[in-house]
């Protein structure tokens, strides 16, 4: 555009085109265009010298007339119908060209197709946004499309792993760790170490809308898992989900997940690991390294930037790790238990609480048990089936005449029945270390197996239970199932061998 300007002065002060062209080292044909331009678009020459250089190539070079090409008006109306059709399964630019030249013979070539249609797309599509981060202010959470895999030593089966991928957006602060899968309890425990791993609490966690954080995806008001939202509340902190179908709400952690392929699972390609923690160990490995290497056109790292301008503003973390909870809503029992299903495991509450719905909430270690809003009962847990665990304070055996269930009454309803199922009853409560309470579930049981056999052969199996010391309904009603507790004996065989002389005898071996 200098030459043009140098080229307008010296024709505005007499020169021939031959001496311009001689001059500038320009073609005289190339002078005569330009002057041709200015001629036929009626440009004053002194306001084309005052304006800036891209303003004067503007007004000189107005475009490929191609533009103007009716081919070309008639592509850009079908635009979006291609663009939606190249979406489909299997569908190509070339199928759409050869659609295309059937329906408009005298549209573009293939070439000239693809080129415009390219084109066209670009400036159809939408721009995107600078977002401006703030230090400790959003952690992004995602996992990446692709699996990590470790190898089982005992039957060789490759186990895929999923991988949980976060980053600070400020300092681009990144972590990753593989987990088995994308349920609740693996997200939670991936993002409890890397809050940790962090050392602080960030202002608000950005997870994408996978089940295990967001229970209903919605673009305005998601429905936050009750885990998430647990999780959330013991680190002070929120969870802002991005919004459905808008990855560019949370583009710093999909930009990572790119950079952990190529950090992380490129390098580590050809490696092969035989259990999870060996696995960990490599890509913490990797993403150090990706922490520390200076980031392309700065002067400094994700590590530097994070420690210098970001961890300190980052919120205090809990004396406690969080511990994922559970809840349930079940009926105390007759016998002042409550019956945990997940574990098999029966627990005590105060005997006033019998009957009445209660709240449970129980963690990998202990079982807190709720009615009507009251804490009334906390145990640690026990995932020992079949078993109890029970607080002597919570049982009120001396009183029972004020109950309408106890030991007394199932010997008096068991002596009705028969004098071998009165003798076990009494058996099973004279076991030491047990609580009665613990044992009516067990005498339920009996009665039950009893209105199903014979009475014969139940006896019989009473008989054999309190012999044995077999106290557990379910041992007894194997056994009557199984017919172990056959109720007629064996009949003796009355009629001898036949004697004859074809007997060798012991002798005959001497």
């Amino acid at each position: 555009m200098s030459q043009i300007k140098q080229m307008i002065r010296l024709h505005q002060q007499g020169y021939a085109i031959k001496a311009i062209a001689r001059s500038l080292s320009i073609s005289k044909n190339t002078v005569k265009s330009y002057l041709y331009k200015i001629g036929e678009a009626k440009l004053n020459m002194s306001d084309l010298l005052a304006v800036e250089d891209p303003v004067l190539e503007g007004l000189l070079h107005s475009g490929n007339p191609a533009y103007r090409d009716p081919r070309f008006e008639d592509l850009k109306e079908r635009l979006p119908h291609l663009e939606k059709e190249l979406k489909r399964v299997g569908v190509t630019r070339k199928l759409l060209w050869e659609e295309y030249k059937v329906s408009y013979a005298q549209g573009y070539g293939y070439s000239q197709f693809c080129y415009h249609f390219s084109q066209l797309s670009v400036s159809a599509r939408s721009g995107t946004m600078v977002m401006q981060h703030e230090p400790a202010d959003k952690l992004y959470i995602d996992f990446s499309g692709k699996k990590l895999h470790y190898i089982d030593i005992e039957t060789g089966e490759l186990i895929n792993c999923e991988v949980f991928v976060a980053c600070l957006p400020y300092s681009n602060y990144c972590y990753a760790k593989a987990v088995r899968s994308q349920t609740i309890p693996d997200f939670i425990g991936a993002l409890n170490d890397c809050l940790w791993f962090l050392g602080g609490v960030p202002r608000a966690l950005v997870p994408d809308n996978l089940k295990s954080a967001v229970t209903k995806s919605d673009r305005y008001e998601p429905d936050i898992n009750r885990s998430m939202e647990d999780l959330a509340n013991h680190y002070d902190t929120v969870v802002v989900p991005a919004r459905a179908g808008k990855p560019r709400d949370k583009s710093a952690v999909e930009n990572h997940v790119k950079i952990v392929y190529t950090q992380v699972f490129a390098r580590l390609r050809n490696r092969r690991f035989f259990d999870l923690e060996s696995l960990n160990e490599a890509i913490t490995s990797c993403v150090d390294k990706l922490n520390q290497t200076r980031m392309q056109n700065r002067s400094y790292c994700r590590q530097e930037r994070f420690i210098s301008s970001e961890k300190h503003l980052l919120g205090k973390l809990p004396v406690d790790r969080f511990e994922l909870k559970h809840y349930a809503e079940l009926k105390v029992a007759d016998n002042g238990h409550i019956y945990l299903g997940r574990d098999r495991h029966s627990y005590s509450v105060p005997h006033i609480h019998r009957r009445k719905k209660a709240q449970i909430v129980y963690t990998d270690r202990m079982v807190y048990i709720f009615v009507q809003g009251n804490q009334v009962a906390v145990h640690q847990r026990s995932k020992r089936p079949n078993s109890y665990t029970t607080n002597p304070e919570h049982l009120e055996s001396s009183h029972r005449e004020y109950m309408d269930i106890s030991p007394e009454k199932y010997r008096k309803k068991a002596s009705g029945i028969s004098h071998s199922f009165e003798q076990l009853i009494l058996a099973i409560f004279n076991q030491k270390g047990r609580y009665p309470e613990q044992l009516y579930r067990t005498c339920d049981g009996l009665f039950r197996l009893q209105r199903t056999y014979p009475i014969a052969m139940f006896d019989k199996a009473c008989n054999i239970a309190v012999e044995n010391r077999m106290f557990s309904s379910r041992s007894i009603g194997n056994m009557l199932a199984s017919g172990m507790a056959g109720w007629n004996e064996p009949q003796e065989n009355e009629m001898p061998m036949p004697g004859h002389s074809n007997i060798r005898g012991a002798g005959y071996y001497s």
